[in-house]
Formats: structure tokens, sequence, C-alpha cells
């Protein structure tokens, strides 16, 4: 009995992560079949299934090596492959090599940046990410191609801004950039009444324009990242940019000690 139970696989995070996995898949099909509007929203759907998966195993209490490691494949074809894909389809066909060259530079940020997260589990300060997280980088390709179809833009007319906006977001994924997880917010804490007025009122604005809405905000999300980095050190060097995971932990412990010094 004993064995069999070793041998199994929980259900329901797994089933969410396959529910990820599956959207991110149907965002490169919609994509092949030029519907750019669906693949990108896909993206996003798939965001909602990677951020229920890991809650729901914390909270039912199945977490299992296998799920991590299921969930980080998953991840890289749901944010790191079907970016690529549905920008490359949609506004990089026709720059030829420099197009898929601009499309591969993301999905190597993305396994570059997956690949480094896992190795930090449990040593990285969780207040902030190293790099722009996979999920975020995927939002800021999708929200691109979103709008566009949304304005009726044609991706290859503007394929210059296209590949520069996929390119960026892969090596964001793997700058030494620090971004804020949010994971300090209590969430089970009580706000004041007028928080869920403000969270009502942030709804009907995303759901006024909800491409170009969220397109900016994880624009200006990604774009906070150098920012905090630039201005919470006194000295830009290499390694606060990019560097070897060794590095990466003294640009953590400086960013920590830094915090911790008072502000005049």
């Amino acid at each position: 009995m004993t064995e069999s139970k070793r041998k199994g696989i929980y259900l329901l995070p797994n089933l969410l992560t396959t529910a990820g996995l599956f959207s991110g898949f149907y965002a490169v099909v919609s994509s092949m079949n030029a519907h750019f509007e669906a693949a990108a929203i896909a993206i996003f759907v798939a965001m909602i299934f990677d951020g229920l998966d890991g809650r729901v195993a914390r909270i039912t209490n199945t977490q299992s090596e296998f799920g991590a490691e299921y969930d980080s494949m998953a991840d890289m074809v749901s944010f790191g492959i079907a970016p690529a894909l549905v920008a490359y389809n949609w506004g990089l066909t026709e720059m030829g090599k420099l197009g898929w060259l601009a499309a591969f530079i993301y999905v190597a940020g993305a396994a570059l940046r997956l690949a480094r997260f896992n190795t930090q589990i449990g040593i990285a300060d969780k207040r902030y990410f190293q790099g722009l997280a996979s999920p975020a980088a995927a939002a800021l390709v999708a929200g691109l191609v979103w709008v566009g179809t949304d304005y009726n833009v044609v991706g290859n007319d503007y394929s210059i801004i296209v590949a520069a906006i996929t390119g960026i977001a892969g090596l964001l994924m793997i700058s030494n950039f620090k971004y804020n997880s949010f994971k300090e917010v209590n969430w089970h804490g009580k706000v004041p009444f007028v928080a869920i007025l403000v969270v009502l009122l942030i709804f009907v604005v995303v759901a006024t324009e909800p491409a170009l809405v969220l397109f900016l905000v994880f624009l200006l999300y990604a774009v906070a990242g150098p920012i905090n980095t630039f201005r919470t050190v006194q000295k830009i060097k290499l390694e606060h940019v990019v560097g070897d995971p060794e590095e990466d932990a003294d640009f953590t412990e400086e960013n920590k000690k830094q915090s911790n010094e008072p502000k005049d």
C-alpha cells in the first residue's frame, strides 16, 4: 500500500497544471491558424492556471517533486515557446532570420530563467524576483499581440517593434534586475472597506479595454525592474545587470544590507 501511494500523483494541482499546459499549446495552434487574439488570451488563461496550481497544492498539502517538475515543464511551453511562436507568427515572419532569432532569444531566456529559478528555491530573497518572471514576460509579449489585433494592426508592418519587445523580454528574464514578487502582501489580513471599492474600480478599468490595460500594466512592470535596481545601488556594476550564480548571490546580500540601512 505504501509503495502504491509513493508512485501515485496528486490529481487536483496536476490537473490545473495540465490545463495551463493545454492553454499554452492552444495558443500555438491558434497562432498557426492566424487566430492571434485567441492565442494571446490563451496565454493569459495559462497564467491564471499557473497561479492556481501552486496555491492549491499548498492549501491541500499536495506538494510533490513531480508536481514541481511538471509545473516547470508546463511553464516552458506556456510562457516560453508559446509567446515566442505567437509573436513570430503575428509579426516576425517577414523579417527572415532576424525574426526567428528574436523569437529564439525569448525562448532561450525563458529556459534559462526557469532553470535559474529552480536552482534558487529556498535561498533567494522572496521579496524579489531575480530577472523578469516568465509569466510576466509572456504577458508582455501576448499583450502586445492582443493590442495589435484589437486595433486591427498588421504585425508584420511593425516587425521591428515586435522583434525588439520580444527580444528585450527574453533578455530581461535572464538579467539580475530585481522585480517585486508581492509575496510579502498579507492576503489573509483585514483591509479597509474602500480597498474593495478600489478593486472593483480596477476590474471596471480592465473590462473596458482589457488588451490595452493588461499590456500597459506588464510593460510598466517590466520597466520597473531596471528602475528598482539602479535606484538601490550606488554604483552600477556588470553583476547588477547580468552575472553568474555566485555574483547573483552577492547581489542579493548587498540588496538586503542596503534595504536595512537608514534612508536620508
